[in-house]
């Protein structure tokens, strides 16, 4: 079954798609910046850049984050962060509710030329 990915332009030049929600989610689970990125192959710095980019785009934090020391550092979604997260997954949901039949078509089409008939 196919499916559908989202991503949403923000207004004046922000950007959220499934990279960055799945980011977020990683943090929420994790409560690490750099135990994210390392489940998603990508480097700290870059989890972290994101993260900023966020942060700018909402004008307030997604993610807090506590510096390291002797007991370590951590990172937790912010109220804004959570619903970053929750408000994407359910416009990703409603979106592909609404496509699921055209999906389902588009599907259909691929197995019709699998099958050898041309149409013709």
């Amino acid at each position: 079954m196919p499916s559908l990915s989202i991503r949403i332009n923000l207004d004046p030049d922000g950007r959220i798609g499934p990279g960055k929600v799945e980011l977020l989610e990683q943090i929420a689970a994790f409560g690490s910046i750099s135990a994210s990125a390392r489940r998603m192959s990508m480097s700290y710095k870059h989890a972290w850049d994101l993260v900023e980019e966020m942060n700018r785009m909402f004008g307030k934090p997604v993610v807090s984050a506590q510096t390291g020391g002797r007991r370590g550092g951590g990172a937790s979604l912010t109220p804004v962060g959570l619903a970053v997260v929750s408000r994407f997954r359910a416009i990703e949901r409603a979106a592909t509710s609404a496509a699921e039949q055209h999906l389902q078509a588009l599907q259909a089409e691929i197995a019709d030329a699998d099958d050898g008939s041309t149409g013709n």
